[in-house]
């Protein structure tokens, strides 16, 4: 029951609406009684706009806070890995020794990829988008798992999340060396699961070592995305997912959301304005071009549509660059060499910080995933890895409540009423 109420006057005529307070954050009006009265609301972009109740993450852009489940990301960080953070997220609670050990078995048993995904995968060109092949092999899991999926089962749930868990890197490390001409490396058991992927991607052989900087740098990228509220690509899961569809289908549809420019392929855009600069002597240069409002050019990687303050990503990953860098020979990598001058000078130009214009975590991401040595076209398939858990979980909070199918409204401003030409 609301205890507060919130009064709209259209015409002379006074709405009541219930006023709800979340354990944290703003006050939420429910306005859900207008359509009756004749009404809608009209939020381009829902910036304004709840489209469920979640206890999963929270997020104050102000103060740049994120928190899955009351934890801070930066304590996760420090002390979690990717893997703890997927059973948090799932599950609403940190596991006991016993618990992660079982969920990692569980994990383990599924790292395996059928016949019928290898023959998805041998059917794209090497040159197809990494992405593309991603929604596809994830809507031919939609297609191949259909018969056996109950999503009002618990269990047949929280097999699916296990199975998307294990399965995607492995896809993902598989899409890469396809397009590559590449034999396959399967996951290796006694790796854990950044060390895993990596060593899916660019082993050699099965025994090939992988530097555990480099591994623990993979598992902080992947636990740094692992959710982030309602952004756009978990909105269109849980949209998809509110008409009762296969959550395999559910996510890749949030895969293809993710691919836009706008959202998961930030990080890749850091890159392309790096090679756009060209040169450490032109930094200058083209900051101060992009501070002109006239000019076409744009400065990404800074500053963030949530977070007005610090993204609080961007700090944990700050240090993760740093130990990455320092621990690989970037002298003749004039990219790497022009990233870290681009962040000295942001850090301390006027115009950055009065804006409050800080490196958020698609700059330090971009930057850490090409020192590593992966592909541009692949950084938007590493999101979509650390994003699968948040994703399940978003779709298994909400099947797991009374819901609504999803029904936007819109405000018409097209011809009334025209009568068809007779000739």
């Amino acid at each position: 029951m609301a205890e507060k109420k919130a009064r709209l006057t259209i015409d002379g005529e006074s709405i009541d609406l219930p006023v709800y307070s979340p354990s944290v954050g703003p006050d939420v009006v429910d306005v859900a009684r207008l359509i009756s009265l004749g009404y809608f609301t009209y939020d381009p972009g829902y910036l304004s706009t709840v489209s469920c109740e979640s206890a999963i993450t929270y997020i104050d852009g102000d103060a740049g806070i994120l928190r899955h489940r009351g934890y801070s990301i930066e304590q996760l960080a420090e002390h979690s890995n990717f893997l703890e953070v997927c059973y948090l997220l799932l599950y609403g609670k940190l596991p006991t020794d016993e618990e992660f050990s079982n969920f990692q078995s569980a994990i383990q048993l599924e790292q395996t990829i059928e016949d019928y995904l290898i023959s998805v995968l041998s059917g794209f060109s090497r040159d197809a988008h990494p992405m593309g092949i991603m929604c596809s092999l994830v809507g031919a899991m939609s297609a191949h798992y259909h018969n056996e999926i109950d999503i009002t089962d618990i269990e047949n749930r929280h097999k699916t999340a296990i199975r998307l868990i294990a399965k995607i890197p492995i896809l993902a490390a598989m899409t890469l060396r396809h397009i590559r001409n590449q034999e396959f490396i399967m996951p290796d058991p006694n790796r854990g699961y950044g060390e895993n992927f990596l060593h899916m991607m660019f082993s050699e052989n099965d025994s090939s070592p992988i530097s555990s900087v480099l591994a623990r740098a993979m598992d902080r990228i992947f636990l740094l995305h692992a959710d982030h509220e309602q952004n756009a690509s978990t909105s269109t899961v849980r949209l998809v997912g509110s008409t009762d569809a296969n959550p395999y289908a559910c996510i890749a549809s949030g895969i293809a959301a993710l691919w836009g420019p706008s959202h998961g392929g930030a990080n890749e855009a850091v890159l392309q304005m790096l090679k756009e600069i060209g040169d450490r002597s032109k930094i200058s240069e083209y900051l101060e071009r992009a501070k002109d409002p006239s000019d076409p050019r744009r400065i990404m990687g800074f500053g963030h549509r949530v977070y007005k303050n610090y993204d609080p990503r961007a700090k944990v990953l700050q240090e993760t660059y740093r130990e990455v860098l320092d621990s690989l020979d970037i002298e003749s990598d004039p990219t790497l060499q022009m990233a870290q001058d681009l962040e000295k000078v942001a850090l301390n130009d006027e115009y950055f910080v009065e804006r409050r214009l800080y490196p958020n975590v698609d700059f330090y991401s971009g930057i850490i995933l090409k020192a590593l040595g992966i592909p541009t076209s692949m950084f938007t398939v590493i999101f979509v890895v650390g994003r699968t858990p948040g994703w399940i979980a978003q779709w298994n909070e909400m099947i797991s409540h009374g819901y609504k199918i999803g029904r936007p409204r819109q405000m018409y401003t097209g011809d009334v009423i025209r009568d068809y030409p007779l000739k």
